[in-house]
């Protein structure tokens, strides 16, 4: 299992319900591909939302967002974390 950040691009106006809604729906099938999401943030002027996950791979990561409904490319691996 990696840490994987992801980011979405086009989700300007995005409300704190709406991002828990679709944290919510990752949520519900992440099993499916053995992700884990722990996470999400989002900056609504800009539209960028960001989520960080445990998971077998980042494709596994695009599988279940694409599943949920809100598909993203680009994913980055963080084998490198600091606290």
């Amino acid at each position: 299992m990696g840490k994987f950040m992801d980011v979405h691009h086009g989700m300007q106006g995005i409300t704190a319900d709406q991002l828990k809604e679709a944290h919510r729906r990752d949520l519900a099938i992440e099993a499916e591909e053995g992700v884990h999401f722990e996470q999400a943030w989002a900056d609504p002027k800009s539209g960028t939302v960001y989520c960080l996950s445990d998971a077998p791979s980042a494709d596994a990561v695009k599988r279940v967002h694409a599943q949920a409904g809100h598909p993203v490319t680009e994913v980055h691996e963080v084998p490198l974390t600091v606290s």
